[in-house]
């Protein structure tokens, strides 16, 4: 059972507790024609009215509490779940059409792109079901670029490489056109 029908059936489950505890708020305990019996202690209707209403507002919090958490959770789940490979190769080739010149200031934001867009179409196509075998020629010349990287993601370490980055970007776009079954 999935949290989140979890939830909800806690939900409706308290949501009847709740209406449940209203109506008999109304009840007046035992009683004869005569009022309650001597051995029942009076309790204003007030009384019971106000407690049925804090146990409500208490079940409603928790409620509300328990599925928040469970959103967060899943949530953080769908952050950390790689795009699919089509999803993660349009980023990539939305870069296609981007240029600049090395030293001339224009290139951190691009170079910088396609570093991020190589990067998640790597995780893609690791985590894709076909397996890492399909892909690896691109996932080979993704790692060869890293290591070429070394971790340097400055403007002047992507601009130093910058036919490397360049390079692997299209040789990864060419490859692909070449398998459209994994981006169609």
């Amino acid at each position: 059972m999935s949290v989140h029908s979890r939830a909800r059936t806690s939900t409706a489950a308290l949501a009847l507790t709740a209406a449940l505890v209203v109506s008999l708020a109304g009840c007046d305990g035992a009683s004869t024609s005569q009022g309650p019996g001597g051995d029942v202690p009076y309790v204003a209707p007030s009384v019971n009215a106000s407690a049925a209403a804090a146990g409500v507002e208490r079940a409603e919090a928790e409620a509300e509490e328990s599925e928040a958490a469970a959103s967060d959770a899943d949530a953080e789940k769908a952050l950390n779940r790689p795009e699919a490979v089509r999803d993660a190769f349009a980023g990539v080739q939305a870069t296609l059409d981007d240029t600049c010149t090395p030293g001339a200031g224009d290139c951190a934001y691009v170079l910088g792109r396609v570093n991020e867009e190589l990067a998640g179409l790597d995780k893609a196509m690791k985590a894709a079901g076909e397996g890492a075998e399909h892909f690896k020629e691109p996932l080979a010349w993704m790692s060869a670029l890293r290591t070429t990287l070394a971790g340097d993601v400055s403007t002047a370490g992507l601009e130093k490489h910058y036919k490397d980055l360049i390079g692997t970007r299209d040789r990864v776009n060419t490859w692909m056109q070449g398998h459209p079954e994994d981006y169609r």
